[in-house]
This record gives C-alpha cells, structure tokens and sequence, in this order.
C-alpha cells in the first residue's frame, strides 16, 4: 500500500523540525538575521529524508504537469533534492535524471558549470533545499538557460516565505514547495 501525500508530508515535517530546525541568532545567506535556521541538508541528505523528498518531489512535478526530463539546481543544497527524485523516478517512470549546477565553471578538464545528465533543449524543473531570497534558484535558472535548458517551475523542500517564491515568480516561473515554515511551527 502506497502512503498517501498527507502521511509523507508530516512524516517530513517531523523530521524536518527534529533534524534541521535550530533556534537562536543566525545571519541567512540572504544577509538577513532570522531567529531559526533551517538545515535542510541534515534532513535531505539523511536516508529517510532521501525517501520522502524523493517520493513527495516526483507526486508534486507530476501533479503540476510540467513533463520534464531532469531535475537540478545549485550545488550543495540542490543535489540531495535532485538525486532523490530522479531516484524515485526509477521506480514510478518516466525516469528523470538528475543535474547540478556549479557556483562557477570548472577551472580545469571540461570547464563545465553543469555537471552531470544535462543536454541542451532539456526540460527542467530547478530544485532548492531551502527558499529564502530565491537568489539560489534564480542563478540556477540562470545557468540552465544560458546552456539552453528550459525551465518548467522550481520546486523547493522548504519555503521560509520570506519573498523568495515571489522573486522566482517576477522572473516568470511557477513555484512549488513541499513544506512551509507554517508547517513547522515557525511562523
């Protein structure tokens, strides 16, 4: 038996505030100050996180129709998101494969500023652990399209509602997210 969305979502949310949810006086990539900090990468790069974005990634691409072949963003936070989708994507075809994108182009062998399964003319759906800003998405996007990718939507672990979801949606792309700071008692 499947679980449903409902049951994988809160089991992500918990995880998510056990493992990745921590209180005091943090500055954000952003620049801005927060009195939490979301390390999403503790979740998303755990073996039961990997599951449940993967699972709840995929059912969200798909039910938001955006028929992509490959799923990437910014290195480091993107790449546990990516990997657990096109995963999931192996036991739920059509497969997805995965991609991430450097701060900067390689210095040395093929200079290359996306690595892994990404081709020109592909469908893509760029993927972020955490929104604040967008700015993280938004060189993604960025760099996809300057290697002639096309990009369908972002998808996001989790959105802090801080106007990075409206950002990415100025630059004209829609915007999921599977968890939002509501969620998890943040705001």
């Amino acid at each position: 038996m499947n679980p449903t969305d409902a049951d994988l979502h809160a089991r992500l949310v918990a995880l998510l505030r056990e493992r990745s949810v921590q209180r005091g006086s943090f500055t954000l990539a952003s620049g801005r100050s927060s009195s939490y900090y979301i390390d999403a990468r503790i979740t998303t790069m755990s073996a039961a996180g990997l599951l449940l974005v993967g699972e709840l990634g995929l059912r969200a691409i798909r039910r938001a129709r955006w028929e992509v072949e490959l799923v990437g963003g910014l290195t480091i936070g993107a790449d546990p998101v990516a990997y657990a989708i096109a995963r999931a994507s192996h036991e739920a075809p059509p497969v997805l494969d995965a991609f991430a994108v450097r701060k900067e182009a390689k210095g040395h062998g093929a200079g290359r500023r996306i690595e892994g399964c990404f081709r020109s003319g592909a469908r893509v759906v760029v993927v972020e652990d955490v929104i604040t800003s967008g700015q993280s998405a938004l060189t993604a996007v960025g760099a996809v399209r300057e290697a002639g990718g096309s990009v369908r939507g972002v998808l996001a672990v989790v959105d802090r509602d801080e106007g990075g979801r409206a950002a990415i949606e100025r630059a004209g792309l829609p915007v999921l997210s599977l968890v939002g700071v509501r969620d998890l008692g943040l705001a």
